[in-house]
């Protein structure tokens, strides 16, 4: 499992960064990527890096939120700027494409307003 963590409550405008480290004979070849799950939604696809570095997000994301990975540490980020309350979610990383035995708990991330 790959175990999400760095979320909490935070108000509306801020910032939060999540992490998630993985074994390294995951992290090396694998796109990595974020997903969430807000309350009453299916989860749904946030962000993925390559092991090259390049970069896809949610396009409704993208300027807010910041996708990284340092191969050194085996670790992948979410930089989450100017938070609003429709970012309250679990936060979870996977791989891309999904392996379903990644799945971890998760990180809540609670925007208040």
């Amino acid at each position: 499992q790959l175990q999400a963590s760095g979320g909490g409550l935070v108000q509306a405008g801020g910032s939060l960064r999540l992490s998630c480290a993985a074994p390294r004979s995951i992290f090396s070849i694998n796109d990595m990527a974020w997903y969430r799950q807000a309350p009453g939604y299916q989860r749904e696809w946030v962000a993925d890096i390559t092991p090259s570095g390049q970069i896809n997000y949610k396009r409704s994301l993208k300027g807010r939120f910041t996708i990284s990975r340092d191969n050194a540490k085996n670790t992948v980020y979410l930089q989450m700027n100017r938070l609003e309350p429709e970012d309250t979610a679990v936060y979870y990383c996977n791989t891309l494409p999904i392996r379903g035995d990644f799945w971890g708990q998760g990180t809540l991330v609670t925007v208040s307003s």
